[in-house]
């Protein structure tokens, strides 16, 4: 009878030292602990590049904001122009009306004597209207206009080629008590820190947008209430100019 036990393989041996070593110390879990590293440094690089272009993308819709506000700020102005050309018109026509009164009769020109003078528009100051948007748009486009550096920086087509190291130098200024919220590493934390300014700045940025809405809102509603009191005034002028007319014709 053999000694060996019926469950004997005689190939177990040789498996058994061709299979490398697998734990925590072994070169299995070096290379997967390199993995996750890399893996780690991948993502955090692949979220800062993102905020950086959230930001540049909040930048350039802060810019197109401003740029409607001023081209919304000389709408304004126009139509302060017009509303004092008509005012002027208004006030042509009843002199117009005067002259005419005192043609038709003595007791016409009487009465224009006796009448007191329309009241006499301001002359234009080198022939541009006074126009003054609202408050909060002028503050909004204020703040805005101070980012448009950043906006040049943040700019794909505009910011420099490589900044990467900067912002790796940028890393080492934190103080103490920063670095400590950080992770070790420092690649891994030049990322965190970078996407960390990102988001405050996103944050800045949303704020100023909402001022810039609020005051284009705001003096949208003012040049719609101009543009109906505007449209009242014309529309009388209107009628004066057509009842003006047939007194002329009937002369």
């Amino acid at each position: 009878m053999s000694a060996l036990p019926r469950s004997y393989n005689p190939f177990a041996e040789d498996e058994e030292e061709d299979v490398a070593p697998a734990g925590p110390g072994g070169a299995g879990g070096a290379d997967r602990q390199r993995y996750l590293q890399q893996e780690v440094l991948r993502r955090s690089a692949a979220t800062a590049d993102s905020t950086t272009r959230s930001l540049s993308l909040l930048y350039e819709s802060e810019r197109i904001g401003v740029a409607a506000s001023e081209e919304l700020i000389r709408q304004g102005e126009a139509l302060k122009r017009t509303e004092q050309m008509v005012d002027k018109m208004d006030q042509d026509l009843k002199t117009s009306q005067k002259h005419i009164n005192s043609i038709k009769s003595v007791w016409g020109g009487l009465v224009n004597y006796f009448k007191a003078k329309p009241p006499e528009s301001k002359p234009e100051q080198n022939g541009a209207p006074e126009y003054y948007a609202n408050s909060r748009l002028k503050e909004a486009m204020m703040s805005s206009k101070e980012q448009e550096s950043k906006y040049q920086e943040s700019h794909p087509n505009l910011r420099k080629l490589d900044n990467s190291d900067d912002d790796f130098n940028k890393a080492d200024l934190v103080s103490s008590g920063q670095r400590d919220a950080y992770p070790k590493n420092q690649q891994l934390r030049a990322y965190h820190q970078k996407i960390d300014t990102n988001l405050d700045e996103m944050s800045s940025g949303l704020s100023r947008l909402k001022s810039l809405a609020l005051g284009l809102q705001t003096e949208i509603e003012e040049q719609d209430d101009m543009l109906d009191r505007l449209t009242k005034k014309v529309e009388t002028l209107d009628v004066n100019i057509k009842n003006t007319d047939k007194k002329v014709r009937q002369l």
